[in-house]
């Protein structure tokens, strides 16, 4: 599956479970996330994969890091009345 194709599914499970509504805002900027950054009602979830993270020299300070394909085993375990922010490549 490409890139694009597992977002779709990924964005799919996150709307499914209840983790992010579709009228939410899709997109943040750098310049928008740098002041929620520290909250404790933000999580900042990393969810980029294999080579893409580990190559990268970029991490977002706070963030943890989960696997995009396995979701449904991950995504309980953040509150749902949290600002969750996914980011990827």
């Amino acid at each position: 599956m490409n890139r694009t194709g597992m977002l779709a599914v990924l964005g799919m499970f996150l709307l499914a479970a209840g983790i992010c509504h579709a009228a939410e805002k899709e997109r943040i900027t750098k310049e928008e996330l740098k002041p929620l950054l520290g909250s404790p009602d933000v999580i900042v979830i990393d969810v980029r994969t294999g080579d893409d993270y580990k190559s990268s020299p970029y991490k977002i300070q706070g963030a943890v890091r989960e696997n995009p394909i396995d979701v449904p085993e991950w995504y309980k375990k953040y509150p749902m009345e949290k600002t969750i922010i996914l980011y990827c490549t």
